[in-house]
């Protein structure tokens, strides 16, 4: 293991042992974001110490220390009675994993989803704030300043380090959830940019994820969710060209898809399954389970993903659900009757303007024959579209049709 990989792994649990002794979010954060750029520098030319992580706790408390005295030699000048006995020890260097806590405590209900994703992938998930602005697109400095905002969020809402109560855990393991896919999503199909595809998110969205399923065992939907990711993440080395070019999953080289993830998934959801209660997570994960599962694209089960789409759409008011369910229906009962099921989506501002909707009916307008209208849909959908790679094949799309 490379030592970037062993900090980035590192971070979450030298974070969590340093928050649950001071009790400041922010400041823990700043501090162990040091011990890590001290230990980058140091590692590879002193080597590693025998117990690293107690090493980085070491190093991030004495930030931590020189922290407080400065913060009470300010309160000191401003009259103020605390005294440097009031400085905390040093935190245990126990091997107590607090990434749960963690987890919870970034996805608090007081920050908007943009800034419990940069915050998560900041504090667990251990990436740098330039890793993150890169792979959303935005300056530095302004992913530096939500981020900042979230901790300062976070610090006024008084949060505990603590496993919120069953009742608020219920409602905040959704946010949790909701965030590693978003955050595994834009990994796997990144939203903007020259990359088809960003590793490095979605392997930390499947990291972190394992880490709530063994912290949850029983739990379906986070059953479903890994099982999700590691059933579509299985196809991502067929999912793009020698050129970085994107590849549909009709066209893949299914020998290139992953097969022990496949395995493991379709393990995960089927005793998921077996628990009785069923969520959207597992629902999406049977419907990649099926595909994964077909020899050959034409020996995909469309009746039953259309089936279990039709489920899916009826416990999430989701547009992007309807629009998938658009393709089984017209795979099942012709591109018209997909194209019927698009139309109440021009309605829907949440998707009326997303690049998927006008690709999704530019491809049925194709299948059933409507060359001009799928040509014109094609371009429109890469105008809408942030991705090179997927303004390239979509233009290609319209391209050959139009030379055919």
């Amino acid at each position: 293991m490379t030592i970037a990989r062993q900090l980035r792994e590192l971070a979450p649990h030298v974070l969590a042992a340093v928050v649950r002794r001071y009790r400041d979010f922010a400041a823990a954060e700043d501090a162990v974001q040091e011990a890590l750029l001290v230990a980058a520098t140091k590692w590879p030319e002193e080597g590693m110490p025998d117990n690293p992580r107690a090493w980085l706790i070491q190093v991030a408390a004495r930030r931590m220390t020189d922290h407080l005295r400065a913060e009470i030699a300010r309160r000191r000048r401003e009259a103020e009675s605390m005294s440097e006995d009031e400085v905390a020890p040093p935190p245990s260097t126990d091997e107590q994993d607090d990434t749960m806590i963690l987890l919870f405590m970034c996805c608090h209900p007081a920050l908007t989803r943009s800034s419990a994703i940069a915050l998560t992938l900041r504090a667990v998930g251990g990436l740098t704030t330039g890793e993150i602005a890169h792979a959303f697109l935005v300056p530095e400095a302004t992913m530096g300043q939500r981020i900042s905002r979230a901790k300062q969020l976070i610090k006024k809402s008084g949060e505990s380090f603590q496993v919120p109560d069953e009742r608020e855990r219920a409602a905040r393991l959704a946010a949790v959830l909701h965030v590693l896919y978003l955050v595994f999503n834009e990994g796997y199909a990144s939203s903007g940019g020259e990359q088809l595809q960003r590793v490095d998110l979605s392997n930390e969205a499947i990291r972190l994820t394992r880490a709530v399923h063994r912290a949850l065992p029983d739990d379906g939907e986070v059953a479903g969710l890994l099982a999700l990711m590691l059933l579509t993440d299985a196809r991502r080395a067929a999912r793009s060209g020698p050129d970085g070019e994107l590849v549909p999953l009709d066209e893949q080289d299914r020998s290139r898809w992953d097969r022990a993830a496949i395995d493991e998934g379709t393990a995960l959801i089927t005793q998921a399954f077996a628990r009785g209660a069923v969520g959207a997570y597992q629902l999406q994960a049977a419907i990649a389970a099926v595909h994964d599962l077909a020899a050959r694209a034409e020996d995909t089960d469309w009746p039953q993903i259309l089936a279990l789409y039709g489920v899916l759409e009826r416990m999430s008011d989701n547009p992007m659900i309807t629009l998938n369910r658009a393709v089984a229906v017209a795979m099942v009962h012709g591109p018209r009757a997909g194209l019927a099921v698009l139309e109440p989506l021009d309605g829907d501002a949440r998707i009326a303007q997303h690049h998927r909707l006008a690709a999704v009916r530019a491809h049925l307008h194709e299948r059933a024959g409507d060359r001009a209208a799928a040509i014109a849909g094609y371009h429109a959908a890469a105008d809408l579209t942030s991705s090179v790679p997927e303004r390239n094949y979509l233009l290609m799309k319209a391209a050959r049709l139009a030379s055919a």
